[in-house]
């Protein structure tokens, strides 16, 4: 089946037919603003074609019927909004089921966000770390919190994380069916995951409600992401909890490039299949060691037993035009999707194989700190309830954490409010070059 683009061919349709716009936005499309910004003529606001996101009845309605289709939901509700207003929304409706939420430790800080907004106390949990890198919590942890606490309303999980490990949500969605418990998804990294023939490790076949962060994997401007519900239960509460999130004044390029985004290689499968062909090769022919990603989209290259320094690879490979997603001081990570070609991975390969060869790389690699586990003295929301002060970080080891404070990317807590500062967070957070949480280098902590 071939998809229309729903939104995209109004918003088409009304260009060159708008010699006097007088509505918003105020650029107005006029010439020196659309030669700065070619998208102006179809950047329109809420007009008798254009369609309402508040209350949708034609193009964007048709739009989301569509997507829904796709991935497999009973409602689908697009956001400009970014994933992060899907995980408020999902908190907001857990918060009607229950006071707590088990929230692994390495999600996104949107999450704890959200749990501070809504009143939900985090139960914080994590599963074994592996190659540096924080996994999941097992089904069998998740069963005996859900089992002795009728309070929590359920689980939200990232999946897949930023280095493509993909949770065991079959056994998770088992383990909350039979306590009569809610599966939330935080799938921002894993759109192009519905795509799949089989669709296999996508959020959306376990999940009663997710997120997919269109702009991260697919063709689709940035902050462009979908809600997506597959429980009619909660429909009424996700309904709610999005007309409080998302804002009233939504980009129409941004909706289109969701629609567009989702449908294209629905559309293209055969462009799809080219891609994951060529990332297939790179990992067959390349002798760099990988991080062992379960999605395809994700690919890190490993420094540790390199015995180099990623930073520096990293300004070499800038230098060439090449810019990865992310480098957390042991892998670079290059965040892939069906639309990259496979010029870019051949030029990547060569381009890091140059590099590589120069001997003054050699021996520079140096062990990063371990992300530390914190004994948990009070809970989240007691921390953000005290008085506070700010102070800087070697003085705030051995005290309360009174705000969640990580590294960015990926936006992930090395410390979370309840928790005792340890060295090791200290450490980390000082040597971070990208963080949140910190004012001026200092640490929010509970007063004494």
């Amino acid at each position: 089946m071939i998809y229309r683009y729903e939104i995209l061919t109004q918003l088409l349709k009304y260009r060159g037919k708008d010699g006097n716009r007088l509505h918003m936005p105020g650029h107005k499309n006029v010439s020196f603003f659309r030669s700065a910004f070619p998208v102006a003529p179809i950047d329109v606001t809420e007009l008798s074609f254009s369609d309402d996101l508040q209350c949708p009845d034609g193009a964007i309605a048709a739009a989301q019927r569509d997507i829904a289709e796709i991935d497999g939901a009973k409602r689908a509700y697009i956001t400009t909004d970014g994933s992060s207003s899907g995980v408020m929304a999902m908190v907001f409706v857990a918060s009607r089921y229950g006071s707590k939420l088990i929230v692994p430790r390495a999600s996104h800080k949107s999450v704890f966000n959200a749990c501070r907004l809504m009143g939900v106390e985090p139960v914080i949990v994590q599963g074994e770390e592996k190659d540096g890198v924080l996994g999941y919590p097992s089904a069998q942890l998740i069963e005996k919190l859900i089992a002795g606490d009728r309070n929590i309303a359920g689980v939200i999980i990232t999946s897949p994380d930023y280095y493509g490990n993909i949770a065991p949500l079959g056994e998770y969605s088992k383990v909350l069916k039979r306590h009569n418990r809610l599966l939330f998804a935080d799938g921002a990294h894993g759109a192009h995951l519905a795509l799949e023939g089989d669709r296999a490790g996508y959020a959306g076949v376990y999940a009663d409600m997710w997120v997919d962060g269109a702009h991260k994997t697919l063709p689709t401007l940035t902050q462009g992401a979908v809600v997506l519900v597959g429980n009619e239960y909660i429909i009424p509460a996700a309904e709610e909890a999005l007309s409080l999130f998302r804002t009233t004044s939504p980009s129409y390029p941004i909706m289109a490039s969701v629609e567009y985004g989702i449908k294209y290689f629905v559309n293209n499968p055969a462009k799809l299949e080219r891609a994951k062909a060529a990332v297939a090769k790179f990992r067959e022919e390349t002798e760099l060691p990988l991080y062992p990603s379960a999605d395809w989209t994700k690919l890190a290259v490993d420094f540790k037993p390199l015995n180099a320094d990623p930073s520096a690879v990293q300004r070499a490979l800038e230098k060439k035009g090449i810019y990865a997603e992310m480098n957390d001081g042991r892998y670079l990570l290059f965040y892939l999707s069906p639309a990259v070609e496979p010029w870019q991975l051949t030029e990547l390969k060569g381009a890091l194989g140059a590099i590589l060869s120069k001997k003054k790389l050699k021996g520079t690699y140096r062990e990063r700190p371990v992300i530390p586990v914190a004994e948990r003295t009070y809970s989240f929301l007691y921390a953000h309830r005290q008085q506070c002060e700010y102070v800087p970080l070697d003085r705030a080891v051995g005290r309360m954490c009174a705000e969640n404070a990580g590294i960015t990317p990926p936006c992930l807590p090395i410390v979370i409010a309840g928790e005792i500062v340890t060295p090791q967070a200290a450490e980390l957070l000082g040597s971070a070059k990208n963080t949140f949480g910190l004012t001026d280098g200092k640490i929010k902590v509970v007063r004494r």
